[in-house]
Order: C-alpha cells, then structure tokens, then sequence
C-alpha cells in the first residue's frame, strides 16, 4: 500500500493519542501504587486517621497522574508538531523557490518527486512539472510563431517592395500582368491578416457559436459542389463516400468553414490525376469525417504539428502553394469548440479525420450507433 500523506498524517495522529493514554496510564498507575505504598505505611505506623488519609492520598495520585499526563501529552505534541510542520512545509518551501525561479524564466527548472504516484505532494509537484512544461512549450510556440509570422510578412512584402522600386526606376514597366502580380501578393497579406483575425477570435471566450440543429450530409454537399469545379480545373477527382443521415447541432457557417478548409487543403496538395474523397461513419456518440487525398503525404514525425499556426511539412514550399500555414489550426480550433476531435494519418496521401459528438436530443439515427 503507498503511504500518501493523509495516510501518513493518520499514522501519526493515532501514535500520538496512544502515546497519550500509555503516558495517562503509566502515570495514574504509577502514582496511585506510590500513594497507596506510603498509605499503607501510614496505617501501619495509626499515625493519621485512615479516612482522611486515603482522601488525601487518593487526590495527591490523581494531581499527580495528570500533571504527568499533561506534561507528557505537552512534550509530545511539541515535538510532533515540529515534525508534522517540517515534513508538510519542506515539499511545499522546495515548490515555491522552483516556482520563483521558473517565474524568473528559468522554466527547464522542475521539481523532484519520491516516485509514489498516490502521494498527494508528489502530485502537486508532478502538476508544477507538467505546467512548466506547457509554459516551456507555449513560450517556444510563441517564439516560433513570431518567426513565422515575420517570415510570411517579410517575403511578400519585399516582393512588392522590389516590383515597386523597379517600376518607379523605370527598369520595368508597369503592366497589367506585374500589377495583377501585385495584388496578389497584397491578397495573400489581406487573407494572413485576416485569417489571424479568425483565429484570435475562434479562440477567445467571448465568442459565442451560433448553435442550432443542421444537416451533416447537407453542409458537406454542400461544400462538394461549390468546390467541383476548382478539382476538375486540376484534373483531380473529388469522391463522396457514404456519409451517414443525421442532424448535429452546431455553427452552420463554422461547420461548413471546417469541410471547406479541410478539402481546400486536399486541393492544394494533390497533384494532377489525383483523387479526394469524403466519406463518413457512425461511431459512440458521434459520427467521424475523414477526407482522404493521394497527395505528397505527411511524415509519421510531423503528424503532431500539422495543427500548429504557420506550420508546413515541406519547408521549402511556396506560398502560393502551400497557403499560410493557418487553415489547419483554424479547422483544429473549430472543430474542438464544438466538442470534437481532428487527427490526422499518412499512408499513400493523407487522412484528416473528424468526430463530432451526437449532441441532439432524439436524433433519428441514434439508434443506428456502433462500436468501432
């Protein structure tokens, strides 16, 4: 059995109370033996009336057993408190000097544990390790994000800078094709802009989903036929597979946002002959979404982090090409804040997969729920 620290505290709060009544016990014996020794002395010798004697005897024993007991129960509840103070303040003094030293920036710093997972102080120090890690891991995702987001401001922008500059120089002349090169560039700045802009407010609290009960085959017909022709301009083939009958009750625009995000990014990198298909199934409480590309694939190490903001698989990527790096974790953030789950897998192409919980009172097709 692992000893936590209420178990522990329990321990010692019952070798204490024995220790109290032994002391009570030995003290009341012992003193009632000695009165009743020097009284029965004093009856031998008839020097004191025998009533009046044994009263006083009979008191002094009693005084004197709880003296004994009081001093013991004091000596004893001095040094367990100092023990008891010790041994809980140690863990948690250790808990604050880390802390200030991770508030300082220090924050590879951690707390040692003992290795008892049912202590509750070795708890606490695992949860101060594991916020440290978060911590760790937020500040390295800020930094890099910062990065990013310099890069992809940077390039564009020297791009225009240069088209610009040369045209005023009159090296190039201001043609119809270089200008609609330069707004493409202002375009793409536009949508980073403003797809941050979405993801800040996705992400913050006070963004409220407009809910209501909406057609799960509906919304992703719907954004099949919409994005047809940009497969067929690609010579791609866009498949529906089967997709269960069943209403969700979800943001109609933000749920049709994450089908279009999640295909537009199939679109983006599959080549030429190529296919995507859609199809669904029902699981526990839920039905699951996957869009399957045969595209370039995903390496199994880069699976994690295919959700972060501004990451791509193939660094050397363009623009043009590879978008901003933010419709994933835009998708990602979306589909959580109806309660669900996106993963993704590679194998030949890649699979975005989707759950969304059933959560639609009576819903017709609940019946229908299996087990995968």
């Amino acid at each position: 059995m692992k000893k936590t620290l209420s178990y522990r505290i329990s321990i010692i709060l019952i070798f204490y109370t024995t220790a109290i009544l032994i002391i009570a016990s030995i003290a009341l014996a012992t003193a009632t033996h000695h009165h009743f020794q020097l009284y029965g002395e004093e009856i031998a010798q008839g020097s004191h009336d025998r009533t009046e004697s044994l009263n006083s005897h009979l008191e002094q024993a009693i005084l004197q057993s709880i003296g004994l007991t009081v001093g013991g129960a004091l000596i004893i509840t001095l040094i367990m408190s100092i023990y008891i103070a010790k041994k809980i303040s140690s863990p948690l003094v250790k808990m604050k000097n880390i802390t200030l030293v991770m508030a300082r920036g220090k924050r590879d710093a951690r707390l040692p544990l003992k290795g008892t997972p049912k202590d509750e102080v070795d708890q606490l120090a695992a949860s101060i390790n594991h916020l440290a890690e978060q911590l760790d891991q937020q500040e390295q995702l800020r930094v890099t994000m910062t990065e990013n987001i310099a890069h992809e401001l940077r390039t564009p922008l020297t791009t225009l800078n240069s088209f610009l500059s040369a045209i005023q120089d009159g090296i190039w002349e201001a043609t119809p094709e270089r200008i609609q090169s330069c707004r493409e560039e202002i375009h793409r700045l536009v949508q980073m802009v403003n797809d941050l802009e979405d993801l800040q407010t996705l992400t913050s609290t006070a963004q409220q989903l407009t809910l209501k009960d909406v057609p799960l085959t509906k919304s992703i017909e719907q954004v099949i036929d919409l994005m047809k022709p940009s497969f067929s301009d690609k010579g791609i083939i866009l498949e529906r597979g089967f997709i269960p009958e069943m209403t969700i009750h979800a943001d109609e625009y933000r749920i049709i946002q994450i089908w279009t995000n999640l295909l537009s990014n199939a679109l983006k990198f599959t080549s030429n002959g190529g296919k995507v298909s859609v199809y669904g199934k029902l699981v526990q409480q839920g039905v699951q979404i996957t869009v399957k590309d045969t595209g370039i694939g995903i390496p199994t190490e880069q699976l994690a982090h295919v959700f972060e903001r501004f990451y791509r698989v193939e660094k050397s990527r363009n623009r043009k090409s590879g978008g901003g790096g933010l419709g994933l974790a835009i998708t990602k953030t979306l589909v959580e804040r109806h309660g669900g789950q996106i993963w993704a897998e590679s194998d030949e192409g890649t699979l975005f997969h989707v759950y969304l919980p059933n959560t639609v009172k009576n819903n017709k097709i609940k019946s229908l729920f299996v087990d995968e």
